[in-house]
């Protein structure tokens, strides 16, 4: 058999050996060199689990090594982290050590942390970009990356506890799926598992115990089916291996979950692996199985004649025994090859490529990787890429065949127009019917598995409608019909994007034209790549940008600029604040202050009989806060300077910011509304997030007030209502 994914560091006398093996020639040599270079790079770092760093880059390429990978891969593997976590290491230095075909495989995988995002969300899509995009020029990127994250899902349990979800979460979003696309199931697998313990703990162990309670019988089953199976092959003189496996939890947990079934319910809880020498051998050992056992209708699938679109081939058939075996269980058959395939995948084609074979089969089989290559170009935004990633690359997939019988893999729920533009741009731009198996259907139908589709298009079609963009299910397809309206209707894009921005600008109750300055424009024409104006009114007419965003980009840019330009005043010392004379300024005493601008901070909106202090700001005079205000630092005590109130009122109001716990109810907002205008208090803004399973709101409200003996009461009503569950003071 085969040997499957190690759980320990491999050895590096071990390592070069299987290396050697696998690979003949001197390429351990490169593997070796790597060791060494990792081991005083990462010479005195720690894990958070306290053991030393150097574990985590020889478990990865034991990983790799494992999975039979070529030696330049191995060693990127124990390279992956140096150039982001070791002082003094480039890219530069890895191509000078390494050569260029080692730096571009850690290139790949190196995350972007010198770069300036604006949040963590951004910065790891753009790192999960780079890396997808690297893999479509070579795939052996992710498969390192693959090796990592298996590594750091098996040590999760020293991150804390939040990251330890998020992490996970992350893993089943992206990186198990990523496996299961290269075909590398030994990886899906385990991270499916490792994910699930840690996203709910509690279904986990629930199903292991289900598992776990009939084990015994179960194997027993096995080794009885094994025995028959094995005396009938023997007759015939087929060479073969045979072996069980319990099927993984989380596909388990799928299944009951996502299908509804009970447990009982779930018949491929046991397999039977038979590995055979030809195609024509799984064929007859198929005959054997349905003689000796009753096949379940509808549960027979044929992966060799229809294989997967990761380049699974298998058939899988499920069968029960009578009173003998009493338990429905799966026996799947297949060649050495396909088996290599099924467990290793992509991992497994560069030793392929070494033995002479052909590469246009397993390229041909790999059409999902160079489709990223065909739509990221329109996609420029790196959350909006990895979320059309989720959706295209990582659903579930129907086959279809085309009028000629090939097959072709397309996500489930896709439409006859996604199936044209899978064919051809210009099938999808001259499409004006479709056919499936032979009848007439609609453009918006549901393709199935074992549909034959034919496209019926028409020279003289004026090309796709806008309507397309929501039957399309798959980001190619919408891709190529915004880039269809992009190219050919540029004009009527820009007319009917101006028109769209217009209409949404006065739904917010602002004048478009006040928004379209250069300096409010310019950040969403460097995030696009565009040069004018036009640019962004045409790819809102083709769909390419929501006109809500960009609204709310300039409304940001318009609210930015407007407070930088603030009255500035001159910079002042509080040594040269008190120098002068203290008058009151807007309510407020400044000790030692005369005609200085003073401005009450936002983020506590001090009110008065607040106790209150003063701070010297940079080219805006004095801030005056509250004195628990937790934005303001003790270790700038210099910047301090004494305020007070004026004895006698201004006679202004002024804002506080007021929050409030709910319990969420239609009428809410509006019966505390009217409490609060009630009391004679003007409401400035209002703001508000339900909690959807606590059933409850938070509301933030901006009041004038004339000071805080007027919020004390408001607080005191508000706290009489039963819906209240707290009323407080925002800043301390």
């Amino acid at each position: 058999m085969l040997t499957y994914i190690t759980n320990e560091c491999m050895p590096l006398e071990k390592m070069l050996a299987r290396v050697q093996k696998q690979h003949p020639g001197d390429s351990y040599l490169l593997v070796e060199k790597a060791y060494k270079f990792a081991e005083q790079a990462h010479a005195g770092q720690v894990r958070k689990s306290g053991e030393p760093y150097f574990i985590h880059p020889v478990s990865v390429a034991s990983i790799l090594t494992d999975l039979m990978i070529d030696a330049p891969t191995i060693a990127a593997g124990f390279l992956h982290d140096t150039v982001e976590d070791c002082p003094g290491i480039t890219l530069d230095t890895i191509r000078q050590e390494f050569g260029d075909e080692v730096a571009q495989l850690v290139d790949g995988v190196t995350k972007l942390d010198k770069l300036d995002f604006t949040n963590r969300e951004e910065q790891k899509a753009e790192s999960l970009r780079k890396m997808i995009l690297a893999m479509s020029k070579d795939i052996r990127v992710v498969v390192i990356k693959l090796a990592d994250r298996l590594h750091n899902m098996r040590t999760l349990r020293f991150q804390p506890e939040d990251r330890q979800k998020a992490i996970a979460h992350e893993t089943l979003d992206i990186y198990a799926p990523l496996a299961h696309r290269l075909g590398i199931n030994s990886v899906k697998s385990e991270l499916e598992d490792l994910s699930f313990k840690y996203i709910d703990p509690v279904a986990f162990h629930e199903i292991a115990q289900l598992v776990g309670q009939r084990r015994v019988e179960r194997e027993e089953s096995i080794r009885r089916v094994i025995s028959e199976l094995s005396e009938k092959l023997d007759e015939q003189h087929i060479h073969y291996e045979m072996d069980g496996r319990p099927k993984h939890l989380y596909s388990i947990y799928k299944k009951m979950h996502g299908q509804g079934k009970t447990f009982d319910q779930i018949y491929d809880l046991i397999a039977v692996r038979v590995l055979v020498d030809t195609v024509q051998d799984c064929y007859t050992v198929l005959g054997i199985v349905h003689t000796l056992w009753n096949q379940i209708p509808g549960r027979f699938k044929d992966y060799i004649s229809v294989p997967k679109g990761n380049m699974y081939q298998s058939l899988h058939t499920t069968v029960i025994g009578g009173r003998k075996m009493p338990f429905p269980f799966e026996i799947q058959i297949r060649t050495w090859e396909m088996h290599r395939i099924a467990e290793y995948g992509v991992a497994a084609h560069w030793r392929y490529k070494e033995g002479g074979g052909t590469e246009s089969d397993m390229d041909s089989k790999l059409y999902w990787v160079r489709q990223i290559l065909d739509w990221q170009g329109d996609t420029r935004d790196s959350q909006e890429f990895i979320d059309s990633l989720k959706t295209d690359l990582f659903s579930e997939e129907v086959l279809i065949f085309t009028p000629k019988g090939d097959v072709v893999s397309m996500q489930r729920g896709a439409t006859p127009i996604d199936f044209a533009y899978r064919i051809h741009s210009g099938v999808g731009n001259h499409c004006v019917g479709a056919k499936i198996n032979g009848r007439i259907v609609t453009l918006d139908t549901e393709l199935q598995t074992g549909d034959r589709v034919e496209i019926i298009t028409n020279a003289a079609s004026k090309g796709p409608s806008m309507d397309w963009l929501k039957m399309a299910k798959t980001q190619q397809a919408k891709a190529k019909i915004r880039q269809f309206f992009k190219k050919e209707l540029r004009g009527e894009n820009v007319v009917r994007g101006r028109d769209m921005l217009e209409k949404e600008a006065k739904r917010r109750g602002v004048d478009w034209y006040s928004l379209t300055k250069p300096e409010y424009y310019e950040g969403i024409l460097k995030r696009y790549a565009f040069s004018e104006l036009d640019d962004i009114y045409g790819a809102v007419g083709y769909g390419g940008i929501a006109s809500a965003y960009v609204v709310s980009r300039l409304l940001e840019e318009q609210r930015k600029s407007e407070t930088q330009a603030l009255p500035k005043v001159q910079e002042v010392s509080r040594e040269e604040v008190q120098k002068q004379l203290g008058k009151p300024t807007h309510g407020v005493y400044v000790k030692g202050e005369s005609g200085m601008l003073v401005r009450f901070a936002r983020c506590c909106n001090p009110v008065p009989g607040d106790e209150i202090i003063g701070y010297v700001t940079r080219g805006r005079g004095v801030t005056v806060h509250k004195a628990d205000c937790t934005n303001v630092s003790a270790s700038e005590q210099e910047r301090m300077v004494e305020v007070s109130w004026a004895e006698t009122g201004t006679g202004a109001a002024f804002n506080a910011s007021v929050h409030i716990i709910a319990y969420d109810h239609v009428s809410l907002l509006g019966e505390l509304a009217l409490c609060i205008g009630n009391m004679d208090i003007p409401i400035v803004a209002v703001s508000a997030k339900r909690d959807e399973k606590k059933k409850t709101s938070v509301i933030t409200m901006v009041v004038q007030v004339k000071g805080l003996e007027q919020v004390d009461r408001m607080f005191k009503q508000l706290r009489k209502r039963s819906d209240i569950i707290e009323v407080y003071r925002a800043g301390g």
